[in-house]
């Protein structure tokens, strides 16, 4: 029986391989496969793409990688613009971190970012919410909130300076109606970057824009779903437009961060170069301007700005890095 048995589940057995017998060969032994060579016609395209992106490749090359180069060699030296560079090493680095005006204007910058920023992206939502309307007139309403934006800094801070003047401003007339007399905003250090945060909210359509794009790339039925399931207005805004607008939101965050750590033309024209009043708008970039090219200190100035360069990445990747689980890229991460 034993036997019998035995036969039986020899016949009814897969036959066995020859690879069967074989030992699996290592993960260090087994050989990678060559790539394969391109082809005459890959090797024709790709010559071709690298000459359509030749002039962004040499634009970047020349006036991004080279600046930041030089900056940092600059930065290493004593340099006026005049006379040959003197290596003084990491000096004027350590300078930078003792300078008191250098704490003055990273403040300044901080507290207008810290403004701006975030009130910027809730002016350019309700400019996009505004320009996303279903009405037959609703081109013009795009045209007329984004004009603002194509204007000039330069311009806008001259208007402003008109605005806010404290004899014949249009801030000042409606300042009267409430008793109040020839208030001067430029004359005081907080109110002075108030200022400066409101002009910046002129330039919101261009995030709007992007705004606009991503409020179109929503599908309506899930509005439908929503309002069959008895969502409210502000319900289906909290639930489906701002989740699904995070990554617009996550771009014009980081850009918006870029900007207002540069900011300067508003604090140049608005109090003539100098931050007034009491270093109240002297921002990190129109100290650095001073120090270029009023103190005739590229040096220590190429150490600012890359200094400056080396605080954008970091927020940018701690905003990058912190809004990973909030960011939705598709309706059904959504």
């Amino acid at each position: 029986m034993t036997t019998q048995a035995a036969t039986t589940r020899d016949r009814t057995a897969p036959p066995r391989r020859a690879t069967d017998d074989v030992a699996p060969s290592s993960p260090s032994r087994t050989r990678r496969r060559p790539r394969p060579r391109m082809s005459t016609a890959e090797r024709r395209r790709l010559r071709t793409g690298l000459l359509f992106i030749s002039p962004w490749i040499v634009g970047v090359l020349a006036f991004v990688v080279y600046p930041l180069v030089y900056s940092f060699v600059i930065s290493l030296t004593r340099y006026s613009g005049m006379q040959t560079p003197s290596f003084v090493g990491f000096q004027n680095y350590v300078a930078a971190f003792t300078d008191p005006l250098v704490r003055t204007s990273t403040g300044n910058t901080l507290f207008y970012a810290g403004l701006a920023v975030p009130l910027g992206l809730v002016v350019a939502v309700v400019l996009a919410l505004c320009m996303n309307r279903n009405v037959r007139e609703v081109a013009v309403y795009r045209a007329a909130l984004y004009v603002p934006s194509l204007v000039p800094a330069f311009a806008l801070a001259f208007i402003f300076a008109v605005f806010v003047n404290p004899q014949f401003g249009l801030v000042s007339r409606l300042l009267a109606l409430t008793g109040r007399q020839n208030v001067d905003l430029l004359q005081d250090p907080t109110t002075a970057k108030i200022v400066i945060v409101t002009m910046a909210q002129l330039g919101a359509g261009n995030a709007a824009l992007i705004f606009l794009a991503g409020l179109r790339n929503i599908p309506t039925t899930l509005y439908e779903a929503a309002r069959v399931d008895g969502a409210g207005r502000w319900k289906q805004f909290t639930s489906i437009t701002l989740p699904l607008l995070s990554p617009a939101i996550l771009f014009n965050l980081i850009t918006g961060i870029s900007g207002a750590l540069q900011v300067f033309t508003e604090a140049y024209v608005l109090t003539n170069g100098k931050g007034d009043p009491d270093n109240g708008t002297l921002f990190y970039m129109l100290y650095l301007y001073k120090n270029a090219f009023s103190y005739a200190s590229l040096g220590y100035a190429s150490a600012l700005a890359v200094l400056l360069f080396l605080a954008g990445m970091i927020l940018s990747l701690v905003v990058y890095v912190a809004s990973r689980r909030l960011v939705h890229y598709d309706v059904a991460a959504g």
